[in-house]
């Protein structure tokens, strides 16, 4: 995927379900990976040539692992006039050595929202973009029916009353294929997830049974995110051109 193809995919996102008004200040969440630093770069660029106006921060917490190094990170967003904090914290240790965790991802990731929450208010930030990216949005539905018997996915756009802060997706149009081909393409610089838990999870699983699934019926991821812009899911209101 060449980049003025990530340009129009966001964009259309942004535009389709109303994510960006003029003077946001942004924080992107970054852990390291394609999908963060893909988001990083779209809305790096296209904040210089937006119909309104909008600031992004780049934030990172460090979950406490050791031999992680996020100096790639920090060099790229200076490269990308990106404004950088990295937010120190002991979540893995409390996860994984004190807790114990048999299944730690659903506290990791509370614990990790909460304090990626607490720092961008801290930072002036109105918004935060996460990098979720269709793949991300066809396998929560997955997840949501085999393991809790509903049909449900996060919302491209989703205001958090406690923290008043809103959370966008504007990677929702762009296929996690089209990220690694991105990835490629420009030689992102990825950290690798330290994450004892990483590849060994729920969603895991799901990740494999929709690849498996759209290779015996070419063109399903497609048709299966049509079924839920279109399913009328709670939160999932329309803007754009019908």
């Amino acid at each position: 995927m060449k980049l003025q193809q990530l340009y129009s995919q966001v964009r259309q996102a942004i535009e389709d379900y109303d994510m960006i008004q003029a003077n946001d200040r942004i924080a992107i969440g970054i852990s390291g990976g394609k999908d963060s630093i893909t988001l990083l770069y779209a809305l790096a660029g296209l904040r210089h040539f937006y119909p309104v106006p909008f600031e992004i921060v780049a934030v990172t917490v460090d979950l406490g692992f050791k031999g992680f190094s996020l100096e790639p990170i920090q060099k790229l967003c200076e490269d990308l006039q990106v404004e950088y904090h990295i937010i120190h914290t002991q979540i893995g240790e409390i996860v994984f050595e004190e807790r114990k965790e048999s299944s730690p991802c659903s506290l990791c990731a509370k614990m990790r929202k909460g304090a990626l929450n607490n720092a961008v208010k801290e930072l002036g930030c109105n918004k935060v973009a996460y990098a979720h990216h269709m793949d991300d949005i066809i396998e929560t539905v997955f997840l949501s029916m085999i393991y809790e018997g509903r049909f449900y996915a996060f919302p491209p756009v989703t205001h958090l009353d406690r923290c008043d802060l809103t959370v966008i997706r504007p990677l929702m149009y762009v296929l996690e294929a089209d990220v690694i081909g991105f990835k490629n393409k420009y030689q992102l610089p990825i950290v690798k997830n330290p994450c004892p838990a990483d590849g060994s999870t729920h969603r895991e699983y799901i990740k494999q049974l929709v690849r498996q699934i759209n290779l015996e019926n070419p063109g399903a991821k497609k048709r299966l995110f049509h079924a839920i812009t279109t399913g009328n899911i709670e939160g999932w209101k329309y803007y754009g051109k019908k």
